[in-house]
């Protein structure tokens, strides 16, 4: 009998060395992740904040090595790197793939419609989370957006930009296909620069104005020491979503635990990122304003005919392309639904109050 209870507890024993022997095996499981940002541009803080939260999170199961964007490949190519699994992940702005499939700018940014708080919501509740693994998942990958930051700054530039009238004939730096489209009619024209490139392009006189994020981050990206004049509000990106593109097979070898993990990290530092961006942004406009950058705000009337030209391109660019027509069917959608609260608590509400959205009709009409 001893020699039984013995066997037994030396089996025992065994099975327990195996489970943490394979336990051991899972935790050495490492994943390189770089990003779209090098580490001179602020939005890389962003990534950065996810891959070590994740490595506090999961560090027994997952250890993330981050790479800034320009140390691996350029940032153009690391769509294709998880694409393949070169990498296991990399953080990127969905708006850069917008050539791939044009869905990908409304997943990235509107113009004109959403803000922070819209995306949160809409990602969260309102069945956005589900678009950005369908559109992503085209490609073997799957999506975590951990970033909604509100309206950008605007465009900042040595000619002074005070009304509508004054983009006629400009070249402006803008990101964002649809965003080209409203701008075209507005008599400007578009300048496709990465965010690295901006500074030079007004210094230089090579386009009239730019833009690139929130004030925060144009800030210490130097734009107060080229720009004179500063147009607001950001209409062209009323909010942006940034997010990591983990390769498919990378994902699927996770345990279930792990993988929430993943998005639990997301979660946080999307509320995190949010509140940095805000903070960082009231701070440098002040140091706007002290290094003596004059702030122009446009018109109530010329921000009407702007959203009138955006919800007119938005439907067009729907009836181009079905992925684009079911995210903006779907936006469009949430607004309408959470008018129903959003509208009857102003001025305490969290979105804006909206009378004037892209016809729901017509883009259904486009699926």
């Amino acid at each position: 009998m001893k020699k039984m209870t013995k066997f037994a507890l030396t089996g025992l024993a065994a099975g327990v060395a195996l489970a943490a022997l394979s336990t051991t095996a899972h935790a050495q499981e490492r994943w390189t992740m770089t990003s779209t940002w090098p580490d001179n541009l602020d939005l890389i803080q962003i990534d950065r904040h996810w891959a070590e939260l994740v490595n506090k999170l999961a560090g027994d199961e997952l250890q993330i090595e981050f790479r800034a964007g320009g140390t691996l490949m350029p940032g153009t190519e690391v769509f294709d790197a998880t694409e393949t699994g070169s990498i296991e992940a990399a953080g990127d702005w969905p708006g850069y793939w917008a050539g791939r499939n044009p869905a990908f700018s409304p997943l990235a940014t509107t113009t004109a419609l959403f803000n922070a708080v819209d995306y949160i919501n809409w990602i969260q509740q309102w069945g956005g989370w589900d678009l950005y693994q369908e559109i992503y998942g085209q490609y073997d990958m799957v999506y975590l957006p951990y970033a909604a930051l509100n309206n950008e700054s605007g465009f900042m530039g040595r000619t002074p930009i005070r009304s509508l009238a004054d983009l006629e004939g400009k070249r402006l730096r803008l990101s964002g296909r649809d965003q080209g489209r409203v701008l075209e009619q507005l008599g400007g024209s578009q300048v496709t620069l990465a965010g690295g490139e901006v500074y030079q392009a007004i210094e230089r006189g090579v386009i009239d104005a730019g833009e690139f994020s929130t004030p925060g981050v144009d800030y210490n990206a130097g734009f107060a020491e080229v720009a004179d004049y500063w147009a607001t509000p950001g209409w062209h990106q009323s909010a942006s979503v940034f997010g990591v593109m983990i390769n498919r097979d990378a994902w699927d070898a996770l345990s279930e635990e792990t993988q929430e993990k993943l998005k639990i990290a997301a979660d946080a530092t999307m509320a995190w990122a949010l509140a940095w961006s805000e903070r960082e942004s009231t701070d440098a406009t002040q140091k706007f304003i002290d290094a003596g950058v004059e702030i122009n705000t446009f018109s109530d009337e010329d921000l009407a005919r702007i959203q009138d030209i955006t919800n007119e391109v938005i439907v067009r660019g729907a009836c181009e392309n079905t992925d684009h027509a079911k995210v903006y069917h779907s936006m469009v959608s949430y607004l309408q639904d959470y008018a129903k609260w959003r509208d009857i608590s102003a001025p305490y509400n969290m979105s804006r109050t909206m009378d004037n959205l892209p016809s729901l009709e017509e883009i259904e009409a486009c699926l």
